[in-house]
């Protein structure tokens, strides 16, 4: 058999896997072909396959060829003109839809529950009210609705704040006997807590078989708009699943009551549960700050986020904040410096002087990380005169310490050794020979270095971590006997260099490791993942500098 005459020969329900296959992947290209086959083999005149046509092109965001596959079916059913009444009215076009409508055979509560929903949910709420209205009018005696129906125009009734037509749908669904299913009940809920009624919603609430998150939401917020703060909180803490929508409704509602410290409060509960916030956090927790004296802990906030590495959290905060201070310059311009874009943190600096805001020594310690991470020697040096010359700040070590960091990484590690004896201090100070003692391990400068870790064993004997350091530099030049000896003398004197760990947050997990950790529960996993990972390196150019294994055996120097 031919593959084209296996393929003719598949019964109906594969195509329509596939079609589905297309809709859940979005795939309009495999869509267009399937089509196509469909109409080689004739079976677009299956009405069923043709429905699934037109939804997979509905999908797909082709309304063009959904209309096409529509006109070409010659046996249309309810289905596939509620089909095409769907893709129109979720587009928005909705003179598209009223002439279907209007042409439609016999529509039914799909057909006007798709329309009033998508009138409700574009902003059109009168319009969904009179589709409702014209619905009953063309049942005749009876009434054209279903538990969808209700979830719609329930949803409109609060869209309007209408509770008296709220309260009319609910009694003629309760008629009627409407199946009062989890949705049902969910959307009245929120339609009673937005029409002012949160009172209805918890009886509502308390005549549910089950509840969800979203359930308990909507309570919440129903107690919230209605200011019964003391009935949310004890809501609040016994939900069993408290999602960011929760969290934000409880900061905003106290931020609105003129509680900001409850509200900071809450924000800081929230991320300690590691709920990620939204913009809408933000707003609330920054309506919560709006009095000056609330500055401070937006300050904190801000710091916090930059010290996570998270400056997408930082900015906002940031940017919404209004009277920003000093401190508040200060943290957005050392969060960029120390997360590497030094870019953004003198973008950041220009900024703050163009507000008449003045620096001061922790602003600095920002600007020239910045310039470290830039490699802008020049501009390192403008910064660190002006600071004195213009605005009378007196460099601190600290200010010096990142000017050796630069120098090193330029390789002038000459002029770095001169900065240090010339700066006040200097030549006590550990951050700059530590600083110039890397900086020789980076461009391998034996002499120098041998001369920088005399002066930091004098100034640290019992640190260990220099002396290895110094280890590694003989052994990267090949002089093993130097290195074996160094390693030697660590060990009679029993100095032990303190653990160094690394820190990974994945999915509120936090994973930690030390050098030479075999302890972790998923290692073979991430064994796996770094060899598939060394081509894909070493096509982007990477080099790899690899330790000599001498020193990743633990009875090396022993």
């Amino acid at each position: 058999m031919q593959p084209s005459e296996a393929m003719s020969a598949e019964p109906v329900h594969h195509f329509a896997r596939l079609l589905s296959n297309c809709i859940r992947t979005n795939d309009l290209k495999l869509g267009r072909l399937i089509h196509s086959r469909l109409i080689k083999t004739a079976l677009t005149f299956n009405t069923f396959l043709a429905n699934r046509l037109i939804y997979m092109y509905s999908k797909c965001c082709s309304i063009e060829y959904a209309q096409q596959a529509f006109n070409e079916l010659s046996d249309k059913n309810t289905q596939s003109w509620n089909t095409m009444l769907s893709a129109y009215s979720q587009k928005g076009l909705f003179e598209k839809t009223f002439q279907m409508l209007d042409v439609m055979p016999d529509p039914n509560a799909v057909s006007y529950n798709s329309i009033i929903s998508s009138l409700t949910h574009h902003g059109f709420p009168r319009k969904a009210m009179g589709f409702f209205k014209r619905m009953q009018t063309r049942c005749g005696s009876g009434f054209l609705i279903d538990e969808f129906t209700v979830v719609s125009v329930v949803n409109t009734c609060a869209g309007l704040g209408a509770l008296n037509l709220l309260r009319e749908l609910h009694g003629l669904a309760t008629v009627i006997g409407v199946r009062f299913n989890l949705v049902v009940c969910n959307a009245l809920i929120d339609a009673y807590g937005k029409c002012g009624k949160p009172g209805y919603s918890y009886s509502i609430f308390c005549q549910m078989r089950e509840t969800d998150v979203f359930s308990w939401t909507s309570l919440l917020v129903a107690y919230i708009r209605a200011s019964r703060m003391p009935d949310a909180c004890s809501l609040f803490d016994h939900m069993l699943i408290r999602n960011v929508v929760a969290w934000t409704a409880l900061i905003t509602g106290f931020a609105q009551n003129g509680e900001g410290d409850k509200a900071l409060c809450t924000f800081k509960e929230m991320l300690e549960e590691g709920i990620v916030p939204r913009a809408s956090t933000y707003v609330g927790v920054l309506s919560s700050c709006a009095g000056i004296p609330l500055i401070e802990k937006v300050n904190a906030l801000v710091d916090m986020y930059s010290k996570c590495g998270d400056m997408i959290s930082a900015v906002r905060l940031f940017e919404r904040l209004d009277g920003k201070d000093r401190v508040t310059w200060n943290s957005i311009i050392n969060g960029f410096a120390q997360n590497g874009n030094g870019v953004m943190s003198l973008f950041m600096f220009e900024k703050m002087i163009e507000t008449d805001t003045t620096p001061n020594h922790v602003t600095f310690l920002g600007v020239l990380s910045a310039c470290s991470h830039c490699g802008l020697l020049p501009e390192g040096f403008q910064y660190i005169h002006s600071m004195e010359r213009k605005y009378g700040i007196v460099p601190q070590l600290d200010h010096y310490a990142i000017l050796i960091d630069l120098l090193g990484r330029k390789n002038m590690l000459g002029e770095a050794a001169d900065l240090i004896k010339r700066a006040p201090w200097g030549r006590d100070n550990i951050g700059m020979w530590g600083a110039l003692l890397g900086a020789c391990r980076v461009h391998g400068n034996l002499k120098l270095a041998r001369r920088v870790a005399k002066n930091l064993f004098e100034l640290e004997p019992d640190n260990a971590a220099r002396y290895i350091m110094l280890s590694n530099i003989y052994a990267a030049a090949g002089m093993w006997g130097d290195a074996r000896t160094l390693r030697r003398y660590i060990y009679d004197r029993g100095l032990v260099k303190e653990t160094s760990y690394s820190w990974i947050e994945i999915n509120n997990i936090r994973h930690k490791f030390i050098a030479k950790d075999k302890s972790h529960s998923q290692l073979e996993e991430i064994k796996e993942l770094l060899l598939k990972l060394v081509d894909p390196m070493k096509d982007a150019g990477y080099i790899f500098q690899i330790e000599c294994s001498y020193f990743l055996v633990d009875d090396a120097f022993c």
